[in-house]
């Protein structure tokens, strides 16, 4: 039986990831972690990490860049496995997560959707011969959403930028420009509005045709049973780095 432990546990991730881990006859929710009690958990959820008294297993990550950072260094001095799901860091929070890996296993993704995770492996395999078009990502998310782009716009901007040899530079805000559109530009625009739980748009614009590629999520449940998955992949081990696309 896996003791999982939520960080984020009161935010709709962190309350759908609970009732993954209800479901699973393999783990067991022994509590989690976030900034108060909601009071109505039928599990123990810690305000302060001196206060958790069972140690998990593992660690599933769902909430904002300073928490995860916080829980982190729980895990580290606890030798416990991570599963990061947040997005948002910086380059100093990616080096600190980064060095921690060298102690405890880190599964870390900005998108726990297997087919997130295969379109990324088709855009390894096409943009090279897409090299000449004008690249476009457009992402779509709900209004409580903080960081734009999303995490997964930018992992799929690399994963393009990567099988071009990193030519390509990134144009986040056409506001200021007063220029025609470079070749070597990837546009990334993100629209916030709703309760949409995610949509993400790649276009390869040529002169004469457009192919798009379209991922939209349904239900944040696909993003819980991916984070479930990864719990029971990180299980054992050692430390390191790991991502989808070692899981896939």
């Amino acid at each position: 039986m896996i003791k999982v432990l939520i960080n984020g546990c009161n935010g709709k991730m962190g309350q759908e990831v609970a009732k993954k881990v209800d479901y699973n006859d393999n783990m067991l929710l022994i509590g989690g972690f976030d900034i108060s009690d909601n009071g109505v958990s039928t599990f123990p959820i810690y305000t302060d990490t001196n206060d958790i008294y069972e140690i998990p297993d593992v660690i599933i990550d769902f909430s904002i860049p300073t928490a995860t950072l916080n829980i982190l260094e729980f895990a580290n001095k606890n030798n416990i496995p991570m599963v990061i799901a947040t997005t948002g860091f910086d380059e100093k929070q990616i080096a600190k997560i980064e060095s921690y890996s060298k102690n405890i296993p880190i599964f870390k993704s900005a998108n726990m959707s297997f087919d997130i995770n295969l379109i990324a492996k088709i855009l390894k395999i096409i943009s090279p011969s897409l090299s000449d078009t004008d690249i476009e990502i457009v992402e779509t998310h709900h209004h409580r959403k903080i960081d734009a782009p999303s995490g997964t716009a930018l992992f799929l901007a690399d994963t393009i930028n990567d099988s071009l040899n990193n030519s390509m530079k990134y144009t986040f805000d056409r506001h200021s420009k007063r220029e025609r559109r470079q070749k070597n530009e990837i546009g990334i625009s993100a629209i916030r509005g709703g309760n949409i739980v995610g949509e993400h748009s790649i276009f390869f614009f040529g002169e004469n045709e457009t192919l798009e590629i379209k991922h939209t999520s349904h239900s944040r449940t696909v993003f819980a049973d991916g984070a479930i998955k990864a719990a029971e992949f990180i299980i054992n081990k050692p430390a390191g780095m790991y991502n989808m696309e070692d899981l896939v």
